[in-house]
């Protein structure tokens, strides 16, 4: 093993070159080994560790839509990248073509390699050849005063969940995790309605939403007027400010879905502020496409636009909304060029310290988000892709959205879940009828998420639920808050073995096989 090109030994390391200064120091400790160190001047990409690469390994993607998975290292083909979503996949698109990635962590049976935190730098893992290679990308960013390094760890010796829950303690100490730690349900707009989403429909939910003792009532996507003109809503909807008065009318939280970060070329906005976008080459930079249009990314290196944003979380948080979906979030963290001189990483977590200050106390759950940047500046977090109304058993692990990949992340994700925020494991669709869902399949979903003490948010018409959503939703209820643990977390195959203590039902091991739809549910 090396740390900096250098044979990997206990002691002081140090890195001078024309343009940066490095100083670290490795030391041992009772879970393995620890680096820690200070740089300063223009910084691109650096080599931190290398080591064999192991032959199955947990591999983590970047932000809270991609894949965490188990995979067989001699038998992964690596494939194109989708142009129009290259930075959801990655930060580092330009390398997937050529190898396999994992970022923050790697881990393998009896270890686990990691950074602690991403403050200023991008932490991930190459698979070069048959190497293991540790970096930190800092994206050509001058510090002019020396900052820390990312930290980063190798714990050996431990069970394999152990591995994973002593890195997210980790994590959260490093990164002063603080969460809201009140459970509740919810109800949420998207995956029943989309874009279609009328007022009528919402007023029909809402006055349902009460038969089920939920807290949050969140309208999502399908509301505004364009991407970035978050305050003004499509025809046929009423104000923001009347949307929110009308569900605490109802007793409801009110809940609010925006892309903070994302600004379209249609948008007032753009057309008002085309220079507060990122950019490259001085043109706007494409973050991604999506509702057929461009969309760009905000420079949250800019006062003005943090001025903006902070107003908007501020308006919104003062007409009465208390929980905030804020989606699409690694725009904020694209390269290119902006105002300031800082990095990627450093603008994404300015926007986020914006909003939490804007919103105080309200309830901030991060989607589509960089993972370990994010940790203490939200409550909650989207720990998958998207789930649906099918399974998705035929559609290739490749983001897509499905309930199969998305419960597959709920497990592989679940040590973040109270250490670092509260697990988001996308929403439960009990309805019986307008979903490919089986029966089974629903339960498999929910039960799943209970065992693991997730969020419970339900994204139905309500109206269409029968005396099994019902009664799914009940048994749901009665599985949450116990203290759980994956017992083969590095299972080949999508079958694992949930053990969960002090539930409203008990203890109690959840068997579930996501291959062939089974699950078995009994009393520890």
């Amino acid at each position: 093993m090396e740390i900096f090109g250098k044979k990997m030994v206990e002691g002081e390391y140090s890195i001078e070159t024309k343009d940066f200064s490095l100083k670290a120091e490795l030391r041992r400790t009772e879970f393995g080994w620890m680096l820690g160190g200070w740089l300063k001047g223009r910084v691109g990409r650096i080599e931190v560790f290398r080591a064999e690469a192991p032959r199955r390994a947990l591999l983590n993607n970047w932000q809270s839509w991609g894949p965490c998975r188990m995979v067989d290292l001699g038998h992964f083909q690596v494939g194109s990248v989708d142009k129009d979503w290259r930075y959801a996949v990655s930060l580092v698109p330009e390398l997937l073509e050529r190898t396999l990635l994992s970022d923050y962590f790697v881990a393998e049976d009896g270890k686990l390699y990691g950074f602690l935190t991403s403050q200023f730098a991008h932490p991930f893992f190459a698979f070069e050849n048959q190497d293991l290679v540790a970096y930190l990308e800092y994206f050509d960013t001058f510090f002019e005063d020396y900052v820390p390094l990312e930290p980063f760890v190798l714990i050996e010796n431990r069970d394999n969940y152990e591995l994973l829950t002593e890195y997210g303690e980790m994590v959260a100490k490093q990164n002063e995790a603080r969460f809201k730690e009140d459970r509740f349900t919810g109800w949420c707009s998207w995956y029943h309605y989309f874009l279609d989403l009328t007022w009528p429909e919402v007023l029909k939910n809402l006055k349902l939403a009460r038969k089920y003792s939920l807290k949050v009532f969140q309208i999502d996507d399908g509301y505004e007027a364009d991407i970035g003109d978050w305050l003004d809503t499509k025809e046929n909807f009423p104000s923001l400010d009347g949307i929110a008065s009308t569900i605490l009318e109802q007793g409801l939280e009110p809940g609010i879905w925006t892309a903070p970060f994302s600004v379209s070329e249609t948008s007032k906005l753009f057309q008002q502020h085309p220079d507060w976008v990122v950019r490259e080459n001085g043109s706007p930079k494409q973050v991604y496409r999506n509702w057929n249009r461009t969309i760009y990314a905000l420079d949250l290196s800019r006062e003005d636009v943090k001025q903006w944003l902070f107003d908007l979380f501020r308006s919104l948080r003062n007409m009465g909304f208390s929980y905030f979906k804020i989606d699409f979030l690694f725009a904020g963290a694209m390269p290119g060029e902006r105002f300031a001189r800082i990095s990627p990483v450093e603008a994404f977590r300015e926007g986020l310290r914006v909003i939490r200050s804007a919103v105080k106390d309200a309830f901030v759950l991060g989607c589509g988000s960089p993972l370990i940047p994010a940790v203490g500046l939200v409550d909650g977090m989207r720990i998958g892709p998207d789930t649906a109304p099918y399974w998705g058993e035929d559609l290739p692990d490749r983001g897509l959205p499905a309930a199969k990949w998305a419960l597959r992340n709920v497990i592989t994700r679940s040590f973040m879940n109270r250490r670092l925020w509260q697990n988001d494991p996308d929403c439960l669709l009990l309805r019986s009828q307008k979903t490919e869902l089986s029966q089974v399949e629903r339960e498999i979903y929910a039960y799943t998420c209970a065992a693991l003490d997730n969020m419970i948010i339900l994204s139905d018409d309500l109206s269409l639920y029968d005396e099994s959503s019902e009664r799914i939703f009940q048994q749901t209820l009665r599985l949450l808050g116990g203290r759980a643990k994956v017992v083969n977390i590095f299972n080949d195959e999508p079958s694992y073995s949930i053990e969960s203590f002090g539930t409203r039902s008990g203890d109690v091991k959840l068997e579930v096989d996501l291959k062939n739809k089974t699950f078995a549910l009994k009393r520890l």
